[in-house]
């Protein structure tokens, strides 16, 4: 079973220099909500993979993270879609843990939990380190512009040039969605173009 995994901020909401500390911080960026609820309808779990030092930093506790987390469901699930399952990573990056992204660790432990198979799973993210982490994994990255996305464009592009960057997530999605019909397709373009056997 494959998945599409979504980084937080940047691409799911607004994403603060200050960081999102709680409910009262946290939007959602324009069309995200229609592009979670034409996610929805396809089989594949939904998987937000976030980095959050702020809670180390001591920016924000970890049982507000859970509450914005908590809070950001019920408004996807209001408007028609889902999220599965969130992780996230509450370390600093001097702390050398596995699960900060750009390691992969997050994902590992998703696809334990929740069966799914890497190859083949996408990646939504605005930043070089989602890409790496889900390059790590063995996940189809994708970058948006939203966030930091802009700001790592030209990186993402010299360092990983078959990378697709694409404006935000809605687009993102369009881009999944359009893959998706031609692995569907390919079995039956093969046939048109493979010659008749002979005899």
């Amino acid at each position: 079973m494959r998945a599409v995994f979504l980084d937080r901020d940047g691409v799911i909401c607004e994403n603060r220099p200050d960081h999102v500390k709680g409910w009262a911080e946290f939007r959602f960026l324009p069309g995200t909500l229609a592009a979670l609820r034409r996610l929805a309808r396809q089989p594949w779990p939904l998987v937000v993979i976030t980095n959050q030092g702020a809670v180390r930093r001591g920016l924000v506790s970890a049982a507000a993270v859970e509450e914005i987390h908590a809070r950001m469901l019920q408004e996807v699930r209001r408007a028609g879609g889902r999220l599965d399952a969130i992780y996230y990573c509450p370390h600093l990056p001097e702390e050398g843990c596995f699960c900060r992204k750009p390691r992969p660790g997050l994902l590992f432990r998703a696809a334990q939990d929740l069966g799914i198979d890497l190859e083949g799973s996408y990646f939504i993210g605005d930043a070089v380190t989602d890409v790496e982490a889900a390059l790590a994994a063995g996940c189809q990255p994708i970058l948006v512009q939203t966030g930091r996305g802009a700001a790592h464009r030209a990186l993402v592009a010299d360092r990983y040039p078959s990378v697709p960057i694409l404006h935000d997530l809605p687009e993102a999605v369009a881009w999944i969605m359009g893959r998706e019909a031609l692995r569907v397709l390919a079995p039956t373009l093969r046939g048109i173009h493979e010659p008749a056997p002979l005899g």
